[in-house]
This record gives structure tokens, C-alpha cells and sequence, in this order.
């Protein structure tokens, strides 16, 4: 398995079609139930992803083996509602969610600096559902959301027949470097540049820190556009409480100018702390440590 993700996430229009259905005619909990077989199939068919879940639950927190192998089951299902989620809010049923902040007056204090700002977040939890919470600090915040065009296309198109349009702007990672003017425009116009931290794809630069007792690889790119822009910086995350239950975490880090690896080090502070909160709803399921092979020869 290769250490690096592969800038897509596994996923067909076909599953996305049975959830949306239950979510139309039967609501969101009939969608939550089905998962119970979905989770259980991922757990015996997606064999790499599996393994990789398992080695962050044995390896890096330590659970035995009985409660990594239960845990691998819980942390497929609590994905699965995540994915639910993120058709049922946008497709109007925002409503039936209950949202907390933690944090948010960090959000308002960048804001009202008129210089924009860049959060950071990771795959854990739900940051894709991000704008709906910044919606309620500010109606008119612009929001950029960086990302990769490696994503399904098919799933994107058929999920914007379901889902409202908001006003948040896609900013792709290109490799001639253009995205960079396109990052220091909205900044100009006082817009929020939301970025994931945690993955890097294969030849992509990268930097390296310690994250739960084991070297890993992250993006250079976050880190270095965070350090030198000199703009509000924060770690943010969307983590998901209960059933209808989401808390956003918002906390502003004191930028060391042109140190990007100190920023780094932040960020992965940052990014236990979360997940010792939410030990679950880490959502990496590839070879994250490059160790897995190692410990097959154990």
C-alpha cells in the first residue's frame, strides 16, 4: 500500500443514490440504519482501508486488539453519517441538526481584521459541513475552499441536483502554481481560505513531524502559506457529538513569520488534542505512518 493518498476518496454515485433515497422518503435515521450493513461490508471487503484503521487504533493509540478490531466497525459507521450528513444539511435539513461553538468569537476577532484568513482543518470529523457554521458568524464571509479536482467527478454532479448551491468558491491545487494568485485574490477581498492539513499527494512537496509517537508526511503547502502571508491563522474542526449533534473548534495559533515547520509543529499538536476528544473520527484510512509493511514483518 502506498504511504501517500492517492487525491481520491473510494466512492460511487450507485451508494450516494441508495443514501440519498432514505434520506428523501424515509429521513436521515433510515439512512444511519442502513449503514449498519454498509459499515460491516467495508469492514471484510476494503481490505487496505481496514488494515489502515486498524494499525491507528492498535499502533498509535494503543487499544488492544479486541477493542481496535471493534473500534474499526465504529469508526466506518460514524464515517458513513458524516457522508449522510453532508447530503441531508445542504439538501435542507439543516434543521433537524443541533450545532455548539467553540471558539467562534477567534472566528469574528480574524474577521474583523479585513485581511482574511486561513483555517486549517484535517480529515477528521466534518469539515466539508464548515461553511454552515461560518454562515452563522457572518452571512456575508466569503469562504474559498481549497482542494484537489481529483475528487469523483460523477458523485460532485450528481450530488448538486439534491444539494443547495452556496456561496462558497473552489479553489484548485494546481501544479504550475496558479492557485497561489487565486488564494491572494480572495484574501484580498477579506474571504476565508479553508485547507486541510493532513494529506499530501505523491510528488508533492511535503514536510514531516511526529504525530502520535510516529514520523508522518504532511503537505508543505498549508504550512508555508499560513507562515508567510501574515494573515490570521486557525485550526478549526467540525467534529461530530451525537446524532444530530455537531461541535465546531476554533482556535487561533500565533504564526512564527516564514517558520513553517514550527506551524507544522502546532498543527499537529493541535490535531492530538482533537482526536483525544474524538478518537473515531480519524478518517484516514491509508497507509498514513508508512509502517504498515514493517509491522507485517513483525
Amino acid at each position: 500500500m502506498a504511504n501517500e493518498w492517492r487525491g481520491k476518496s473510494r466512492g460511487s454515485v450507485l451508494g450516494y443514490k441508495i443514501f440519498v433515497f432514505c434520506i428523501k422518503n424515509f429521513g436521515v435515521r433510515s439512512a444511519y440504519f442502513l449503514l449498519y450493513f454498509v459499515a460491516l461490508y467495508f469492514c471484510f471487503f476494503s481490505g487496505k482501508n481496514t488494515r489502515a484503521i486498524f494499525y491507528y487504533l492498535h499502533k498509535r493509540r494503543h487499544y488492544s486488539w479486541f477493542k481496535s478490531v471493534i473500534n474499526v466497525y465504529k469508526s466506518y459507521y460514524v464515517f458513513g453519517q458524516t457522508i449522510i450528513d453532508k447530503v441531508a444539511i445542504p439538501s435542507g435539513l439543516r434543521n433537524k441538526f443541533n450545532y455548539q461553538f467553540d471558539g467562534i468569537e477567534q472566528i469574528e476577532a480574524a474577521l474583523q481584521q479585513k485581511k482574511g484568513g486561513i483555517l486549517i482543518s484535517a480529515h477528521v470529523g466534518n469539515f466539508e459541513i464548515a461553511e454552515f457554521f461560518l454562515n452563522e458568524v457572518d452571512e456575508k464571509a466569503g469562504i474559498s475552499l481549497l482542494t484537489t479536482d481529483e475528487e469523483h467527478r460523477e458523485i460532485k454532479e450528481y450530488l448538486e441536483r439534491f444539494t443547495k448551491k452556496t456561496n462558497t468558491r473552489f479553489i484548485i491545487i494546481k501544479n504550475d502554481l496558479s492557485h497561489i494568485f487565486e488564494i491572494n485574490a480572495a484574501l484580498a477581498r477579506n474571504e476565508i481560505i479553508c485547507i486541510t492539513g493532513d494529506r499530501y499527494i505523491k510528488e508533492a512537496k511535503h514536510m514531516t513531524a511526529d504525530l502520535m509517537g510516529q514520523e508522518a508526511r504532511f503537505p508543505a503547502g498549508p504550512f508555508l502559506i499560513g507562515s508567510r502571508l501574515q494573515i490570521p491563522v486557525l485550526f478549526v474542526y467540525v467534529m461530530k457529538h451525537s446524532a444530530t449533534k455537531y461541535n465546531l473548534y476554533a482556535r487561533t495559533v500565533v504564526v512564527k513569520n516564514r517558520d513553517a515547520q514550527d506551524l507544522l509543529d502546532k498543527y499537529v499538536h493541535s490535531l492530538e488534542w482533537i482526536l483525544e476528544k474524538y478518537p473515531l473520527q480519524w478518517f484516514n484510512y491509508f497507509d498514513f505512518w508508512n509502517d504498515l509493511k514493517s509491522h507485517d514483518k513483525e
